[in-house]
C-alpha cells in the first residue's frame, strides 16, 4: 500500500513493534486476515486510537443506512476532507455497491439525483463542516423525506468514522501517490 517515493510522517507499526493493547489488536487481525493494512497498522502508535477506530468502524457495520447510501455519504465526506485514500477507497466501495460513475459524481459534489439522498447527503455535510448551524428544521426536513431518527442519528457516526479515518490518514501521510506528469 505504501506508494514509492511518498514520505510518511507517521510509520506503520507490525505486531512485535507496537505495545499493549495495540500489539493484540494488531495480532488478531493478522491472523485473521493475513495483515492489517497501513492505516490501522499507522494506528497502533496509539491503543486506544487504534481500539476506538476498530470499535466504531466494527459498529458501523450495523446501521440500517442501505450500503450505497452510505457509500454515497462517504464520498461526499471525503471529498470536504480530502484524503486521497479514503476517497479511492470509497468510489472503489461504492463501485462494489452498484453505483455508477455519475453517482459516484455527483456524491462528491454532495448530492444526488434521488432527492430523499440528497437531503441526507447535505445534513451529513452540514454535521462536518458547521454541527454548531444544525437546526430543527434540518430534522424536519430529514423526517418529511421519510427518514428515520435511526436513520437520522446514524448520520452522526457515518460523519465521525469518515472524519476520523480521513484526517487520520492525511495527518500520517498516508495519502495515493500522485499520478500525471
Amino acid at each position: 500500500m505504501r506508494a514509492e517515493g511518498k514520505t510518511r510522517r507517521l510509520t506503520a507499526l507490525g505486531p512485535e513493534q507496537a505495545t499493549g493493547r495495540a500489539r493484540e489488536l494488531l495480532t488478531d487481525i493478522v491472523e485473521r486476515h493475513g495483515s492489517a493494512g497501513e492505516m490501522v497498522s499507522t494506528m497502533a502508535h496509539s491503543p486506544a486510537l487504534i481500539e476506538g477506530y476498530l470499535s466504531l468502524s466494527r459498529a458501523m457495520k450495523r446501521v440500517r443506512i442501505p450500503r450505497a447510501l452510505s457509500e454515497k455519504l462517504s464520498l461526499a465526506i471525503q471529498e470536504w476532507i480530502g484524503c486521497g485514500t479514503c476517497k479511492e477507497a470509497h468510489a472503489a466501495a461504492a463501485r462494489a455497491a452498484g453505483l455508477s460513475e455519475s453517482d459516484i459524481e455527483l456524491a462528491r459534489q454532495g448530492t444526488s439525483t434521488d432527492a430523499r439522498e440528497a437531503a441526507l447527503i447535505t445534513v451529513a455535510l452540514r454535521v462536518l463542516a458547521e454541527p454548531s448551524a444544525l437546526a430543527d428544521a434540518d430534522v424536519a426536513e430529514l423526517r418529511a423525506h421519510g427518514w428515520s431518527d435511526r436513520i437520522i442519528a446514524e448520520v452522526v457516526g457515518v460523519v465521525t468514522l469518515n472524519l476520523l479515518t480521513g484526517a487520520f490518514n492525511l495527518l500520517a501521510g498516508i495519502q495515493p501517490e500522485e499520478s500525471g506528469a
